[in-house]
């Protein structure tokens, strides 16, 4: 037993150790992935706010760029009332109006214009490159239409003139600016694959403006789902860009999420080759105690063969002699009983051969031979549910090995005084034996640990009679042999199982 509570004693002690290890182990791990996590983080926080400032560049970008649209138009307004001045100047009383208009109009370095008459031919036209072609004129005056950018003027009562224009080249330079400001903030977002996943949205349209998502995750049925687990990790960024509020979403990226996984999964193969190390290993450690087994049970086998042939010549001898016939008659006895022995180690050996017999006549056979060798203060009683002959297949010998065995521990345990009870029953495609006695039970601890090798609860014997109890029951008759119900005392009962 000693030997036993050491073993235990040690695999919990390695156990705690390895759990300590791997616990170590996973805590430094999730610290430093933890910490690479939280860089990542910090690098897309500063990331979204330098976006954000870029958001505010464009915005005012886009503010000046209207403040100059409408300068220009209101410029083109004064224009255009010049215009009116010049054409609808009829007598020399209104010179003085002529003459502003006409500074008005030459005033206008910048803003291109173009004059149409009444039949849509080209009346004049000012700050155009003067090598452009008429047609190019005509075709450029027609996109300043459709754009709006004309107005009407009435020469006479039924005639009018077209006055339409474009925009100044440096506005038209500072609208390029702000269109690249747009493009590069848009590649900001999408283009950041490696750093972060990112979705701009836009609540009051609640559209997509940019993200570098994949595209499932943006379908009209996930979006919703989307923003939410984006939420959950982190709060959005607000940023408004053209007067618009847009919200600004992050995640963490595939890494960081690879990299939370990843010590476990190291972990996970490294416990599962451990585990199919453990199992080839108790294997062929099985395959060598089996070995062992049958090696030493034929060897024990083969040495009582030996001198219980001489012994059996001896008695022969005394029989012929005058003596008491009642002790050759009790030798013989001894002498069967250790044929019996050598039979059940020559068989554990040597692999048993199952007959089918009537298990119950084995059985009480047994208990016969048991009670007359038992003591008188315990009472043995057999019960048997159902009809005979019981026919099951099983070794004689060794079931009556396994039933003396468990017996004679129960008796043991009950100190020499108390009631053993033998019930058999037929479930199923199960024969079950239950071995009941009175003595002083056993502790759930104990259950599994009675049938391991070198186990025993008495100060003599080595612990061997119901590991070969289980051996001869689980590995011969392929059936089940455990302890059904025990408590301190009040008893035990000892179930096996033979399949039927």
């Amino acid at each position: 037993m000693d030997l036993y509570t050491s073993k235990q004693r040690w695999k919990l002690l390695l156990i705690i150790l390895a759990l300590a290890v791997v616990g170590g182990s996973l805590f430094y791990s999730n610290q430093s992935i933890q910490k690479i996590g939280g860089r990542e983080r910090t690098k897309a926080r500063q990331w979204a706010l330098a976006l954000r400032k870029k958001a505010e560049l464009v915005d005012l970008n886009s503010e000046i760029f209207t403040a100059l649209q409408e300068k220009e138009r209101q410029k083109m307004a004064l224009v255009v009332r010049a215009n009116r001045t010049l054409l609808d100047a009829s007598d020399l009383s209104m010179s003085q109006d002529v003459d502003f208009a006409l500074e008005i109009i030459e005033a206008n370095k910048d803003i291109p214009f173009i004059l149409l008459n009444d039949d849509g031919s080209i009346s004049q036209f000012r700050n155009i490159d003067t090598n452009t072609s008429k047609p190019a004129i005509l075709q450029l005056a027609k996109s300043w239409i459709d754009e709006g950018r004309s107005y009407q003027i009435q020469v006479f009562e039924d005639m009018y003139m077209t006055l339409c224009h474009g925009f100044s080249q440096e506005l038209l330079r500072l609208q390029t600016h702000s269109d690249s400001l747009i493009r590069s903030f848009n590649a900001d977002l999408t283009d950041q694959k490696s750093l972060v996943p990112v979705l701009l949205y836009d609540p009051q349209s609640k559209k997509v403006e940019a993200s570098n998502l994949d595209q499932k995750e943006l379908s009209p049925s996930k979006i919703k789902r989307t923003i939410q687990e984006m939420t959950a990790r982190y709060q959005p960024i607000e940023l408004t860009i053209k007067g618009s509020k847009k919200l600004l979403y992050l995640k963490d990226s595939e890494e960081v999420k690879q990299l939370f996984w990843l010590p476990y999964l190291q972990f996970g193969v490294l416990g599962l080759l451990v585990f199919v190390g453990y199992l080839l290993f108790s294997m062929y450690r099985k395959a060598e105690q089996n070995q062992v087994w049958a090696g030493m049970a034929k060897e024990t086998a083969h040495q009582l063969g030996t001198p219980l042939s001489s012994m059996m010549a001896w008695v022969a001898h005394l029989e012929q002699q005058a003596i008491d016939p009642m002790i050759p008659r009790e030798m013989h006895k001894d002498l069967e009983r250790l044929e019996k022995i050598t039979d059940r180690f020559s068989k554990i050996g040597s692999g048993a051969k199952l007959i089918e017999g009537d298990l119950a006549a084995t059985i009480e056979n047994n208990l016969l031979y048991l009670k007359a060798r038992l003591s008188q203060k315990v009472e043995m009683q057999f019960e048997l549910d159902g009809e005979r002959p019981l026919m099951v297949l099983h070794n004689a010998s060794l079931i009556e090995w396994v039933v003396e065995n468990i017996c004679k521990n129960a008796v043991d345990a009950m100190e020499g005084i108390g009631t053993l009870r033998i019930h058999i029953q037929e479930v199923a495609e199960w024969v079950h034996i239950d071995i009941s006695d009175t003595g002083k039970g056993l502790t759930p601890k104990q259950f599994k640990t009675i049938f391991e090798p070198g186990y025993s609860t008495k100060k003599r014997g080595w612990g061997l009679g119901l590991t070969l109890v289980k051996r001869i029951v689980e590995e011969y008759h392929k059936g089940k042999v455990f302890v059904l119900q025990s408590e301190p005392d009040k008893g035990t009962t000892f179930r096996i199982s033979i399949p039927h």
